[in-house]
């Protein structure tokens, strides 16, 4: 099975919220997931970020590929340098 670290949107309409989610590759995209492993806020001031540091380096660690927008929220909140130690 692969699986991918993606965004799962939530919210109204042009009101985006998103939680960061490991799902099997094949799932769409606000469908069924394994695990949520933190949340992004585009809209407020500065954007809110929080990614579970253990639970997405666990995920890394087994292979889950992440989007390349998980990736660059990963490189802002530091867990993607950690993986790449």
């Amino acid at each position: 099975m692969a699986t991918k670290i993606r965004l799962k949107r939530l919210g109204a309409k042009k009101a985006p919220f998103y939680r960061i989610v490991v799902a099997d590759s094949r799932a769409p995209r606000d469908g069924r997931f394994i695990e949520e492993i933190g949340y992004f806020n585009p809209l407020s001031e500065p954007n809110e970020l929080k990614i579970d540091e253990e639970k997405a380096l666990k995920w890394l660690s087994t292979g889950a590929q992440p989007s390349e927008t998980v990736k660059s929220l990963m490189k802002k909140s530091g867990v993607w340098k950690q993986y790449k130690k």
